[in-house]
């Protein structure tokens, strides 16, 4: 599995963060490079969106096909809410994953336990 993060920008002349780190070269993305993947996204409050990524933009606003978020619990298995198509701002995105659909599809998600995640603090 490979993790895709977006590194903030320090130079005031180029604001936008560099998207997709290592798929990027000369800092434009390729749009067959990246899209469609099946991507985790953790959001800034702690929620995990899962969905094949379908398109994004300069901001960081990703457009996912096919999504459903995992609630997690430490007393019950992980819970599924499906999403469909949706939209996640890009000021709320704090890390996304490629994901592997192969070793995804072996897991049981029923009897996984796990605390939910807090917010992100920057």
């Amino acid at each position: 599995m490979r993790f895709l993060v977006f590194v903030p920008s320090t130079d005031p002349l180029h604001p936008h963060p560099v998207f997709f780190y290592g798929l990027l070269s000369n800092n434009k993305a390729r749009w067959e490079d990246v899209t469609p993947r099946s991507v985790a996204i953790v959001t800034s409050d702690g929620r995990m969106i899962v969905g094949t990524l379908k398109g994004f933009d300069q901001t960081i606003n990703l457009i996912l096909d096919e999504s459903h978020e995992r609630v997690f619990s430490s007393s019950q298995g992980v819970e599924q809410v499906v999403l469909g198509l949706y939209i996640v701002r890009g000021d709320n995105v704090a890390v996304i994953g490629e994901i592997d659909e192969e070793t995804d599809s072996t897991l049981d998600l029923g009897n996984i336990r796990a605390e939910p995640l807090n917010s992100v603090v920057h």
